[in-house]
């Protein structure tokens, strides 16, 4: 059986009531409304047979953008599933001005969500299951983690062995596989991985489980590790507003391969050369996150080098965000050199692996 569906992750909706100007913001939510309607007038043309929203679905979890975003997902042609993101139930309980965690699925009954519990799964199509997952926590200080709790593990441990013989999609907004060198130990990246991955990981490989989709990072990125694909999506409001369609086929010996392609929304109204704004945005924003680049570890350079090499990386998120991209800055000092020589997408052998945005990715046979 084949099939097509498409991912548009962390849209950050905001109604023009709610838009929050903070100068220091890295997204341009005030295009996110023009934005998704622009996608979702597209996708209205495919005969997709469904949607998936990895999270960040509002700018901040406000009631007023969970209810704007849930009216226009209803009105689609073709199911739309969605998970939680960190934004999405920033607290724990709700304010007047953001929705509790708790809250979540009320506004999303029609993406997934069957009863107020946190996480589900369905079988889409025949054969094949989504299982959204839930990777917002809060500790006793209400403060916000990214990890899976024990009641969800065990839900998920029960289930897994009863559907091992379907094509599994996994969707959840932390990333579960890395996509930055060593990001789960770097203090700027870690914060996007879900903290108990590793345990999470070795229940979805017991069932030959092969396919993790996530949000969060707010870049172009497939990453693989031993049999598992993650394939994360850039935000929709901000560089290089991605988004995705994947067909999916299956061969006579029950084998799966996935077509990637990715679009962008170049041009709005108002915003005509939107890829030149957003990426100058990016840049103009870049400075203070390279500067902590460089003087976290493993790097630790001084603040005072860090100045001096934080003007030459200014597009060097906008190029990550963008996926498939290629990093050297030979005049950097070796150390400093090779390290950001290892974003780039090669692979072990030294060829280009450029998986990120377009690609057709092979499952193995046995989906159970």
């Amino acid at each position: 059986m084949n099939f097509r569906f498409a991912i548009i992750s962390d849209p950050h909706v905001a109604v023009p009531h709610t838009i929050q100007n903070h100068s220091n913001r890295f997204h341009l939510v005030e295009l996110s409304i023009l934005a998704l309607e622009k996608v979702l007038n597209h996708l209205e043309q495919l005969n997709l047979d469904f949607l998936l929203l990895p999270g960040d679905l509002t700018q901040d979890g406000e009631p007023d953008n969970h209810d704007w975003l849930a009216k226009r997902l209803q009105s689609l042609p073709f199911p739309v599933f969605v998970v939680p993101g960190n934004h999405d139930v920033p607290s724990i309980d709700p304010t007047k001005a953001k929705i509790g965690l708790h809250q979540f699925p009320s506004y999303y009954g029609h993406c997934g969500y069957e009863s107020q519990q946190l996480y589900y799964t369905q079988e889409i199509l025949p054969g094949v299951r989504i299982i959204g997952l839930n990777s917002n926590q809060f500790n006793e200080h209400g403060k916000q983690l990214g990890c899976l709790d024990n009641e969800q593990l065990t839900w998920l441990e029960n289930l897994l062995p009863q559907v091992k013989d379907q094509l599994l999609l996994v969707m959840i907004h932390h990333n579960v596989i890395e996509h930055l060198p060593g990001q789960s130990d770097h203090e700027l990246g870690k914060r996007y991985m879900l903290d108990n991955a590793s345990l999470l990981l070795k229940m979805l490989r017991s069932v030959n489980c092969q396919l993790i989709f996530t949000g969060h990072l707010h870049v172009q990125d497939v990453a693989y590790d031993q049999g598992m694909y993650e394939i994360t999506t850039g935000s929709l409001v901000s560089y290089p507003h991605p988004y995705r369609i994947i067909e999916v086929e299956r061969a006579i010996n029950g084998s799966f391969s996935l077509n990637i392609t990715s679009h962008r929304v170049k041009s709005l109204p108002g915003w005509e050369n939107l890829e030149d704004i957003s990426r100058q945005w990016l840049g103009d924003r870049s400075f203070p996150f390279m500067v902590k680049l460089l003087t976290a570890s493993p790097l630790n350079v001084s603040l005072e080098e860090a100045e001096k090499f934080a003007p030459l990386l200014r597009d060097f998120w906008s190029n990550i965000a963008a996926g498939d991209g290629i990093f050297d800055f030979p005049h950097f000092p070796p150390d400093i050199r090779n390290y950001f020589q290892q974003f780039s997408a090669i692979q072990p052998d030294g060829t280009p692996a450029k998986i990120d945005n377009q690609a057709i990715l092979h499952l193995s046979q046995n989906t159970g």
